[in-house]
């Protein structure tokens, strides 16, 4: 009994330790399993930064692979890499493996950008992440960062947009000044426009600046060079609180570093920088309520208002001109004339407005005028009433009321206006009355003499009229032949034709070939205008992507394409650097042959 009970252990401890044993083995095979299985995953620094600042992103896999394919960074410039990380240890008998391919990015534009996959194949499988998606937001000034590799770089160079107002009027001018601010201690070799602000709820103006001139600044309590590189002259249409949109530049420039040549001068290296002057802010206040005229349509100012006829006399059938003229500084070109009330004997057309405006860093100066055409109806004397025009007065922050004096106007002939018509006149009655008096000057009774008789056959015009048929008939088929040979040219027509709608877009841009800043406006100018002909799109949506792609959906040839877009990158090069005329010149021989070709090619 005793060695049966013994032998039932022995099995049930060989049983137990079998189990075990499986438990275990099960265990390493599941841990195996689970440690063999691949990853590949795309990690980035952040998901939302500002234009000037940059994302650091990490295509990670813990197995080896080959044939590692990055995506295009659309939307991106690649700063730095591929860098490659590899890395593999044990710990307690277990082994890991780590592979890092990583990329330093910039941003180009503003709004939601997807990086797209990557691949890598591995042990015959490919592999791809997921895509990431980048929030972009308008760029910020970066505080210094004593961490930072580029310190020197960053201390270097700052751009710095300077505000004249802070708390303006509705329409009280204020003048944005873009400086840069370059240390001694560095070089720039030139500086490219990244985005440009839109002034959302301002009128703008920018003041044209012919020549950059450095000078020596005072930048936080040290020596620096600054230039000023834009002048903007802005008119709030807005009250409360409004953003003035930060400019940002991507810099090229040279920075010393610690080595020395033979004569104990630094060494200097090519570096880049992005620049921005981030968002501004001002508080606009309403202009008051109290003592506000009826009329009043928005002049904020300090104005002149004349009203004067071209003659006070004049006969019927005559016309004379009604000018009223507003001159000062402010918001000229904002300004809505009041309409003048004349009596109801003067047909009165729409007015020719004139602008004689010049904008300076303090607003706008000059004169406008608006002329209108009066013809009287009626023999008579009449009344001009007296045109009122108010504005805000920015001297006395009170509202003013000009006054014109009334205007008497003598026709000295013509019909006479019955008393029911002088009261009750109405639109179809005067033009009546013109239809019925303005041809009396016309004879209706004709008489007639009678002419010598003189025999037509024999006579020179009989030979003439004979003949000039047979002489027009060769004429006739030499133009015809010419026609058709014109017409059966297709390809020579659409050359021509293309031809002259590029140099219709670009004939600003030709008027302008010896001054380099303004042909360069004109230029950039017509290519948006022309974009905007050809793609039907807006201002907004000039970004050298979106027009790159744009264009090639219209089946534009990629080459011509490439030569769009570095012809616009020229132009806005050009307006900071120094081009000869030679440049000039070739560039527009470029523009014109450019838009010809999209012209063949868009669909």
């Amino acid at each position: 009994m005793f060695k049966i009970m013994k032998t039932r252990r022995k099995i049930y401890r060989v049983e137990n330790i079998f189990s075990h044993q499986m438990i275990v083995m099960f265990a390493l095979i599941l841990s195996s399993s689970l440690w063999a299985q691949v990853q590949f995953d795309a990690k980035v620094s952040k998901t939302k930064l500002a234009l000037n600042e940059r994302l650091r992103i990490d295509f990670v896999m813990n197995a080896d692979g080959d044939n590692f394919r990055q995506p295009t960074f659309d939307g991106f410039q690649v700063i730095y890499g591929p860098s490659q990380q590899v890395s593999q240890s044990w710990v307690n008998g277990k082994s890991s493996f780590n592979k890092i391919y990583s990329y330093v990015l910039l941003p180009t534009r503003e709004g939601k950008i997807s990086i797209k996959q990557a691949s890598i194949e591995i042990e015959g499988t490919v592999y791809k992440t997921s895509p990431v998606e980048i929030t972009i937001t308008p760029a910020v000034q970066q505080p210094r960062d004593p961490n930072d590799h580029s310190v020197t770089k960053e201390d270097a160079i700052h751009l710095e947009a300077e505000i004249s107002k802070s708390n303006p009027y509705i329409n009280e001018p204020i003048t944005v000044v873009y400086k840069l601010y370059v240390s001694y201690d560095v070089n720039v070799n030139q500086w490219r426009p990244l985005d440009n602000p839109k002034y959302n709820n301002f009128w703008s103006q920018n003041i044209d600046i012919k020549n950059l001139v450095v000078e020596e600044c005072n930048y936080k309590g040290e020596r620096y060079r600054c230039v000023v590189l834009r002048r903007t002259v802005l008119y709030p249409q807005k009250e409360g609180k409004l953003e003035i949109e930060g400019l940002t530049l991507d810099i090229d420039l040279q920075l010393p570093t610690q080595r020395r040549d033979f004569f104990g001068r630094p060494i200097m290296t090519n570096d880049s920088k992005r620049v921005a002057t981030g968002s501004k802010f001002i508080q606009v206040k309403p202009l008051p309520e109290n003592g506000k005229p009826e009329d009043f349509s928005g002049a904020v100012g300090s104005f002149d208002f004349q009203v004067m006829p071209s003659k006070n006399y004049l006969k019927y059938g005559e016309s004379l001109e009604l000018m009223m003229s507003i001159s000062g500084a402010g918001n000229l070109k904002l300004i809505d004339f009041p309409k003048p009330v004349v009596p109801s004997a003067f047909e009165m057309y729409d007015p020719v407005k004139k602008e004689e405006v010049n904008t300076t860093l303090n607003g706008m100066k000059g004169k406008i005028s608006s002329s209108y055409t009066l013809i009287p109806q009626f023999k008579g004397n009449y009344v001009i009433n007296p045109i009122s025009f108010s504005y805000f007065d920015l001297k006395t922050n009170r509202y003013k009321t000009l006054q014109s004096a009334p205007i008497e106007i003598e026709v000295l002939d013509g019909p006479t206006a019955t008393s029911a018509q002088s009261d009750a006149i109405n639109t179809v009655e005067k033009q009546k009355v013109a239809v019925q008096s303005q041809f009396k000057f016309i004879h209706l009774k004709t008489s007639l003499s009678e002419i010598n008789k003189k025999s037509f056959l024999g006579a020179t015009e009989f030979y003439l009229l004979m003949f000039l048929p047979l002489l027009i008939i060769p004429i006739v088929i030499i133009l015809k032949n010419k026609k058709d040979a014109i017409a059966g040219d297709l390809e020579g027509q659409k050359r021509k034709l293309n031809s002259k709608l590029a140099k219709k877009f670009l004939s600003e841009a030709k008027s302008q070939l010896t001054n380099k800043e303004s042909f360069y406006v004109a230029l950039e100018k017509s290519l948006h205008n022309f974009l905007k002909f050809k793609l039907k799109i807006e201002t907004s949506e000039f970004q050298k992507d979106t027009i790159k792609n744009l264009l090639i959906e219209r089946k534009a040839q990629s080459e011509t394409v490439l030569n769009f877009i570095k012809l616009l990158e020229n132009c806005e090069m050009a307006r900071y650097g120094l081009s000869s005329t030679v440049a000039i010149s070739d560039d527009y021989d470029k523009a014109v042959e450019i838009i010809s070709g999209l012209e063949k090619q868009l669909k």
